[in-house]
């Protein structure tokens, strides 16, 4: 979690920047601040800086081709432990604070309740698979899923994933489209055709989202279609079924 934290402070800092880590208990939580003095965020990117795949234009991974994994992953950790995750900038060259509030274990009835707010009962180990030709975007998307207790798979490219289907049986498939060789709708249509997957529940997971794209992931045999940047939220209501 503040690994996570810790590492976009340092990518969105300059070469001598500083960073400073603050914590202190409120009442029955402690509160942890990550600050940092340099490139700041901008005003339309505060509220969707937590979506999966998110970049600031100003960022240094953006140039580095990364993808701004590592916030999403921050905030469903966070959340996890029963707490709650804020960033606040007031513009570019700014700085930028992510301030995490943590209930303090006080007792193990406590552990359990805050240990309840994850959709455990919905994933019970279903098995997913994620196909994605982006090694950091599959990692990410496991590492979310893992963490609400599914049984987890990632493949890169079409014919891994027809393989690792063949053996693992995923009940639901997070698939990107844009796949190199077989695109994701052609892989679909064949994920439709095989006793293994025939009844799984497939998810686009895509920068496309134009009428017609989605059009072609109904034909293609998708269940839903979400368009990146997504919050790990949708896809929580994608995976548990409550998706609208």
């Amino acid at each position: 979690m503040f690994g996570n934290l810790l590492s976009n402070a340092s990518k969105y800092s300059l070469e001598e920047g500083e960073i400073a880590i603050e914590a202190e208990q409120f009442g029955d939580e402690v509160r942890i601040v990550v600050r940092d003095k340099d490139i700041g965020i901008a005003p339309n990117m505060l509220p969707h800086i937590f979506d999966l795949f998110v970049q600031s234009e100003t960022s240094l991974e953006r140039s580095e081709g990364g993808l701004g994994i590592g916030l999403p992953l921050a905030k469903t950790l966070v959340e996890l432990q029963g707490g709650r995750v804020e960033a606040f900038s007031a513009g570019p060259q700014t700085g930028s604070e992510f301030v995490v509030r943590l209930p303090l274990a006080l007792d193990a009835q406590v552990a359990a309740q805050g240990a309840g707010e994850a959709p455990v009962g919905v994933a019970a180990g279903k098995r997913v698979l994620v196909v994605d030709d982006s090694v950091d975007a599959a990692t990410a998307m496991a590492l979310l899923l893992e963490a609400d207790g599914f049984d987890v798979r990632m493949a890169h490219d079409a014919a891994e994933a027809l393989a690792l289907s063949d053996v693992f049986a995923p009940q639901i498939v997070l698939l990107d489209i844009g796949l190199p060789g077989m695109d994701g709708y052609s892989l679909a249509g064949e994920m439709r055709a095989r006793p293994a997957t025939a009844d799984a529940l497939l998810i686009a997971v895509t920068g496309y989202g134009q009428a017609h794209d989605r059009q072609r992931s109904k034909e293609a045999g998708f269940d839903h279609h979400l368009v990146k940047p997504v919050a790990f939220a949708e896809i929580q209501r994608a995976v548990s079924g409550k998706f609208a």
